[in-house]
């Protein structure tokens, strides 16, 4: 399987943005599974408080599997697409200690079109005033 220049950047990057994305008190591996066809490829990522760790060895036990397709990931990795709306789509999985997910999240871009709803909260309300 031949991941994008993408996709090995966004795991490259991972370790060096923890500190400033990981201030919660979480810990555990986080399994990405990224299936092409008949062929997966395993991404470890080994989460705590600051801290990121990448891997493609295989580890005994991951506390979180995510599966989805190469193509979807590398949408999320750019920024084209949510990963929570992919979940809710079912065009991807998640199972396990879902906290790891949420924090896995925040590494991801998120999509040129969205907006915070608390700004298009103030927005309308500087409308009707």
């Amino acid at each position: 399987m031949n991941v994008s220049e993408a996709i090995r950047q966004f795991f490259a990057s991972l370790p060096a943005r923890a500190a400033s994305v990981l201030n919660s008190p979480i810990g555990g591996t986080l399994q990405i599974d990224l299936a092409d066809g008949n062929r997966t490829e395993h991404w470890y990522l080994t989460l705590a408080p600051g801290s990121a760790q990448v891997s493609q060895e295989e580890q005994r036990q991951a506390d979180g599997v995510l599966t989805l397709s190469t193509e979807l990931f590398e949408k999320l990795v750019t920024g084209r697409e949510a990963g929570m709306a992919a979940v809710l789509r079912n065009e991807a999985t998640f199972s396990g200690h879902v906290v790891l997910f949420l924090a896995f999240r925040r590494f991801l871009p998120a999509r040129p079109d969205v907006r915070d709803p608390r700004d298009a909260a103030r927005e309308h309300v500087r409308r009707l005033a």
